[in-house]
């Protein structure tokens, strides 16, 4: 059942961020021959108004033609040669393609929105994040045999590797970039109006084969939830998630966390776990890569959203449109470096199962 799983999850996100795309351009009546859920032969298709809408052999991703995107137009194989101009991606202001790039991406944030919501919702309640407080020392730990008492407001966390964790408002923020760290950290604490710094080196638990400094999280506060915060909330939620996923791309390209990155095995592996903890469990998944996809394609890389973004925010600036040759040139290394992410990161999944 995990590569079920692994294929609805992938599905949902991949057909709603596509969804996006589709109504945006049918708002400004860019010409659709076709919507298509996965990739490879059609298996079945049916015809609505101009859009054929098609479900292909392999069900992870898809992807919807517009005429004039030559990207999408190569896999539908459906002429648009005698579309009218203006019913073209080239053919329509910048500003309108500006939105049908973004269209996915706000799709993805909505669907992250709507599931988060509806989860909190049926729950009833929602466990805040813990504030950036020591809740307790652990007895024989790294935190133990430092100055660090119950009740220190954590100010600041140094580690080795150059990343700051300043003002934290909740632990996650912490927690982000200290689960896997295994060198010294710097402490810097707030105890009674008076700056407090102390050096806290991880301590190997055999048992759990992790590393810990015994700092206790505080509990946090829980939030009952009806029709009139739900949405505030799960925003409030998302929202700090977002700063923590921004945070780990931004270190990511400074060679910080790499040894975290996921791939689609890791996902394939997630998914199925998620999947036997309940539904509940499955859906918040599928919320939480929903936002990462989001965020994800707003990263500068022309073959993403926020990339193609860019060349028309260019495009605007300048009156003319980037030379082919350059153009093709940074697709093409855009490419290689999605591709070489992905080979890493499968890497990467594939030895943490052995």
């Amino acid at each position: 059942m995990g590569i079920v799983y692994f294929v609805i999850l992938l599905s949902i996100i991949v057909v709603v961020h596509e969804v996006g795309h589709l109504i945006a351009a049918k708002i400004f009546n860019v010409y659709c021959p076709e919507f298509s859920l996965g990739m490879g032969p059609k298996i079945f298709g049916k015809k609505i108004g101009e859009t054929t809408y098609n479900i292909r052999l392999f069900l992870v991703g898809g992807f919807v033609a517009m005429a004039g995107d030559n990207e999408n137009q190569l896999e539908s194989k459906v002429s648009t040669e005698e579309i009218p101009k203006e019913r073209t991606i080239p053919g329509i202001a910048n500003w309108k393609k500006i939105i049908i790039m973004l269209a996915g991406v706000l799709m993805n944030f909505i669907l992250a929105l709507v599931l988060v919501c509806g989860i909190f919702f049926s729950r009833g309640s929602y466990i805040a994040s813990p504030a950036a407080i020591v809740g307790g020392i652990i007895a024989n730990s790294p935190a133990s045999e430092s100055s660090l008492k119950t009740g220190d407001i954590i100010k600041k966390v140094e580690f080795s590797n150059g990343t700051v964790v300043e003002n934290p408002e909740t632990f996650m923020e912490i927690l982000v970039y200290s689960s896997t760290n295994k060198d010294p950290m710097t402490y810097t604490v707030e105890r009674d109006g008076m700056l407090l710094t102390t050096v806290l080196t991880p301590k190997l638990d055999e048992e759990t084969n992790q590393y810990y400094v015994g700092i206790e999280l505080p509990a946090g506060k829980e939030i009952e939830i009806s029709f009139a915060n739900v949405i505030p909330v799960s925003f409030d939620y998302l929202w700090g998630t977002t700063g923590i996923i921004i945070s780990s791309l931004l270190n990511l390209f400074r060679g910080i966390g790499l040894d975290n990155m996921s791939g689609p095995v890791g996902i394939y592996s997630v998914s199925s776990q998620a999947a036997s903890q309940g539904l509940s469990t499955y859906i918040f998944l599928i919320a939480l890569i929903s936002l990462n996809v989001g965020i994800f394609n707003l990263l500068p890389l022309p073959i993403l959203d926020g990339g193609r973004v860019i060349m028309t925010i260019y495009e605007m600036i300048f009156k003319k449109p980037i030379n082919k040759k350059v153009e093709n040139a940074i697709m093409s290394f855009s490419v290689f470096l999605i591709l070489l992410l992905m080979v890493f990161a499968t890497f990467q999944d594939i030895t943490k199962l052995f």
